[in-house]
């Protein structure tokens, strides 16, 4: 086993974080190509610098956040917090009690690791379900929590989302839609419903996720709920301080859903293209993917059987892609517990400076070398732990 814990994931993402370092220093950032969806951004005016304080940020940048807020998700009240992670864990410490039970709703499982991972530090207990049929409240549900889009893009059915929300409300639970990425890909690319426009009593999005943002997290909703949520932040040191929450106001003016539909024709041809290199490959809403499991019949089918697991190979090609031909995406420089799917995103600002041949040829020859080291551990460990 290469990767045996989150503590080596966190040393695996300390490795490509250096590399990234070095590279950058080296030759520059027009070097490093963001694919991952995630690059984010901070796009703050030279007017915002001065405000950047403890009391007159919030005081200036409250009132813009609370308009461009509302504008992108709807509800009566907005509130950012340092993480999407942080806002879940700020809305099950205030709406869910030791014993209770946070239920979850989502397209496919399994859940990101922030959601059971809150309901288990409040004392919780936590249900996760992707079949209606099972989908099952009981006398101790105190929350339930829906996820519009996968950490994979796997978007919830319309009917579905409508359905939970009224079994729910039905017995007065509220219901959280974790809408990390769905705020952008379920409305614009599938013409959804903004959640709080569907029913649901608060909404979560994280706003680096395609869109041009800081690594933050941005809650709407009914402001009773919200103003509980935000007093639990406020404990913890779960809310964003002025200088992202100025960064949260920019990327949310500066929003282009355009930017999004735009990447359509160019994924469907790089589909195309990169199903040529491996079967295995699929489209996402703005781009293409290469998920651990098909990874893993890849290697198996040419190579025979592998002590590696899925996960372990599809970081391994992540690493090579990075450090061979600096393309970043998200199993190389994810938190531990993320989606080991490679994902390269056509909507994220870098790609338009890297052409459809050049990922073709990343792929193919990050594929060649992964099979090429697949049963030499050391090799395989000095790509993940290098310098660590």
């Amino acid at each position: 086993m290469l990767i045996c814990s989150s503590l080596d994931e966190v040393k695996r993402r300390e490795t490509a974080l250096r590399f990234i370092a070095a590279l950058v220093n080296q030759e520059g950032r027009s070097c490093l190509y963001d694919l991952s969806g995630l690059a984010g951004g901070f796009p703050v005016k030279k007017s915002d610098l001065n405000l950047l304080e403890t009391y007159s940020g919030p005081a200036i940048f409250e009132l813009n956040l609370q308009k461009e807020g509302k504008k992108h998700l709807a509800g009566e009240k907005v509130a950012a917090f340092n993480r999407t992670s942080a806002a879940i864990l700020a809305a099950i410490l205030a709406l869910v009690k030791p014993g209770e039970e946070v239920l979850h709703y989502l397209p496919e499982l399994p859940s990101h690791p922030s959601i059971p991972r809150s309901a288990k530090l409040r004392g919780a207990s936590y249900r996760e379900f992707d079949n209606l049929p099972d989908f099952q409240l009981s006398d101790e549900t105190a929350l339930v929590i829906i996820t519009g889009s996968t950490m994979d893009h796997q978007v919830l059915p319309l009917n579905d989302f409508k359905r939970i929300i009224k079994i729910s409300h039905q017995q007065q639970i509220p219901v959280l839609v974790d809408d990390a990425s769905g705020a952008r890909i379920r409305t614009v690319i599938y013409n959804q419903p903004r959640a709080l426009d569907m029913g649901a009593d608060l909404v979560v999005t994280s706003t680096d996720k395609l869109m041009n943002g800081p690594r933050a997290g941005l809650m709407a909703g009914k402001a009773t709920l919200i103003n509980r949520i935000k007093d639990k932040a406020h404990q913890f040191g779960l809310e964003a301080q002025p200088p992202i929450v100025a960064g949260i106001v920019r990327a949310l003016e500066d929003f282009n859903p355009q930017r999004l539909l735009d990447s359509l024709d160019r994924r469907d041809k790089l589909n195309i293209m990169a199903r040529n290199v491996m079967d295995g490959v699929e489209k996402t809403p703005t781009g293409i993917m290469i998920s651990a499991k098909n990874l893993e019949k890849e290697i198996t089918s040419k190579e025979g059987t592998t002590t590696l697991s899925a996960r372990e190979l599809a970081t391994l090609m992540a690493m090579i892609l990075l450090k061979e031909h600096h393309i970043v995406t998200i199993p190389a420089v994810g938190m531990p517990g993320v989606s080991a799917t490679i994902r390269l995103d056509l909507a994220a600002l870098d790609a338009g400076r890297v052409d459809d041949n050049q990922i073709i040829n990343a792929l193919k020859d990050s594929l060649k070398r992964v099979r090429e080291i697949v049963n030499d551990d050391e090799a395989c460990l000095s790509l993940l732990y290098e310098g660590i």
